[in-house]
């Protein structure tokens, strides 16, 4: 079974928040072994950036969430992950900065800049949003009725 990572600063709070999250993670786990690894945000950008380095797995393909990444969609976010599980990238880590965003020390790692709007999201509900479009993903890849 194929491995995905959510790399995030900060803790979810919020009940309405935590219960999206885990409604998509028990539906995701027919498809994929999901990791959630929340890291302390601030003080500022560069100690977040330290804190979440020291998780990063070495063999990952890396997908910074970046307002100025590249757009996908659904489809194309679906034909990107078995692209990348066809050619043996077992392990994809999403990473989701801080209020601030993300530092250059991550930034730099990323192998995939992706963005979901020109619009900023709460980072609590931009993880609720990953986690929705990954299962969409996953959806799609196999050949299964999702909402268009």
């Amino acid at each position: 079974m194929e491995r995905i990572d959510i790399l995030a600063a900060g803790k979810i709070r919020e009940s309405y928040y935590r219960d999206a999250m885990a409604e998509y993670e028990k539906r995701l786990s027919r498809y994929v072994k999901l990791n959630i690894i929340e890291v302390a945000d601030g003080p500022d950008k560069k100690a977040e950036a330290l804190r979440m380095l020291e998780k990063l797995p070495e063999d990952a393909y890396i997908i910074t969430l970046e307002i100025n990444g590249r757009a996908l969609s659904s489809e194309e976010l679906s034909q990107k992950i078995s692209e990348l599980e066809s050619s043996g990238r077992s392990r994809i880590v999403f990473i989701i900065g801080g209020p601030e965003g993300l530092h250059s020390d991550i930034l730099s790692k990323a192998d995939f800049r992706l963005s979901f709007s020109k619009m900023t999201f709460p980072h609590p509900l931009m993880r609720v949003i990953l986690l929705e479009q990954i299962y969409r993903a996953y959806r799609i890849m196999k050949g299964e009725p999702y909402h268009k």
